[in-house]
């Protein structure tokens, strides 16, 4: 079984509808900063500044459950798994507090490329602090 991560995220007045529900596209900025978290944003720098590599969502596929309200804070439990040498696979859930299933389930799908969009296969210096956890 894959390492589980969490991320806690507080919903804000400003990600939400007029109903107080989050609008269903912050689901996708709480899920890019839970990655970020994984990877740590340090070395995610290193990497764009010193091989001019980075990360592209090649796809998202969400599934909405239940309603995220404003003030709540909920867990973002992230999971990562490797699909060949140049595509990621995370499960991204967010968690509301006690609740007893996820209210938004996210499988993204990331590929790493190089300053002129091409595809590169992951470096090891992601993959190894992921797969070795």
């Amino acid at each position: 079984m894959s390492k589980i991560y969490h991320h806690p995220v507080q919903i804000y007045y400003e990600d939400t509808d007029h109903s107080g529900v989050v609008y269903h596209p912050n689901f996708l900025k709480y899920f890019e900063r839970a990655r970020e978290h994984v990877i740590d944003s340090d070395r995610l720098a290193k990497l764009w500044n010193e091989k001019g590599l980075g990360f592209a969502v090649y796809k998202a596929n969400l599934i909405f459950q239940d309603g995220v309200e404003f003030a709540e804070i909920c867990d973002i439990r992230t999971t990562f798994s490797l699909d060949g040498k140049y595509k990621t696979l995370w499960r991204q859930e967010v968690w509301r507090p006690n609740a007893s299933k996820p209210a938004v389930i996210g499988d993204i799908e990331m590929v790493c490329l190089d300053k002129e969009k091409r595809l590169q296969p992951i470096p090891d210096e992601i993959l190894t602090p992921l797969t070795s956890s």
